[in-house]
């Protein structure tokens, strides 16, 4: 058996009687089912491969529509062959206008079958959902531009509100120079991912996080707090979750920014502005956390 899609072109087996004319249903010679001069269909009617070409709809749609009985052809070849008439052409049309308009074909048929079917009220239906996909796409358009932002820009905040949030120390220029240095990584990414959701209320909240932590290691010093114990563990973790808010911290890579922070001169001046000695004693703390976890700080890597 053929392949269906063969069938739509007429042919010598599609009961074609010479090279001018083919035999139609009636069994009498006539034209090959082509648009003549007033626009209107042969007498035979068009074939599936011929109404599509005409309406810009894929043979496998037509082939759909008829299976359900939504726009079947009138007409068929003494082979069996599908031909459409000039009335099945225009409900066609009509079939191809209101589905351009967004109507489900189950819509679709309602509006063409039932005399009593309310066109304009379906109508209007169509379009409060097609303004409801409008603002949706709007606002999937600005969450795309907020994003792309947050990639290459990192933080989504004027000077004047970084000054506002993280205090008169701030740089405004850091999140441009950690870009620079980290706009490879998995770690950026993530840290984009998250600023993008965050407006300034948001990142208050985190600068407020990372104060209350800086306040608990002081003081947890100041006490005596030694590393290893349950509190300077406590602590430990607290500050893995806090960091979560820029990206996640593995406890290996909690190793690694405790060096940093001992050993860069802008994180050192941080904590060490808040007591002097901290940033040795954070990395100290973090360092008997990772081996209560049979992490060996010497070896701990950035994964």
């Amino acid at each position: 058996m053929r392949d269906e899609a063969d069938r739509d072109a007429p042919s010598e087996a599609h009961g074609r009687t010479g090279a001018q004319g083919w035999t139609g249903t009636d069994g009498r010679s006539g034209t090959d089912g082509r648009t003549g001069a007033d626009g209107r269909t042969g007498a035979e009617g068009l074939t599936v491969g011929q109404v599509s070409a005409r309406l810009g709809v894929t043979v496998r749609a037509l082939h759909h529509w008829d299976e359900i009985g939504l726009a079947r052809p009138s007409l068929r070849t003494p082979a069996g062959y599908r031909l459409y008439t000039a009335g099945d052409l225009e409900r066609l049309h009509r079939i191809v206008v209101y589905r351009e308009l967004g109507l489900g074909l189950n819509r679709i048929r309602v509006v063409l079958d039932d005399p009593a079917a309310d066109l304009p009220g379906a109508l209007r239906a169509q379009r409060i959902q097609v303004d409801e996909r409008i603002d949706r796409l709007r606002r999937l358009g600005a969450g795309l531009d907020r994003m792309i932002e947050a990639h290459e820009r990192g933080l989504l905040l004027t000077a004047e509100q970084q000054a506002a949030i993280f205090g008169p120390d701030w740089d405004p220029d850091s999140p441009a120079r950690a870009r620079e240095r980290y706009g490879d990584t998995t770690q950026w990414r993530q840290y984009a991912e998250r600023s993008a959701a965050r407006g300034p209320e948001e990142w208050r909240a985190v600068a407020d996080a990372n104060a209350e932590l800086d306040r608990a290691l002081a003081e947890a010093m100041d006490a005596g707090v030694t590393p290893g114990s349950p509190e300077a563990n406590q602590l430990v973790e607290r500050h893995r979750e806090m960091f979560a808010s820029y990206f996640p911290l593995s406890r290996q890579m909690q190793v690694c920014l405790g060096r940093m922070y001992e050993s860069d001169p802008g994180f050192a001046a941080h904590y060490d502005g808040i007591r002097t000695g901290l940033a040795t004693w954070f990395r100290r703390i973090v360092d008997a956390g990772a081996r209560a976890h049979g992490i060996d700080p010497d070896t701990a890597t950035w994964e």
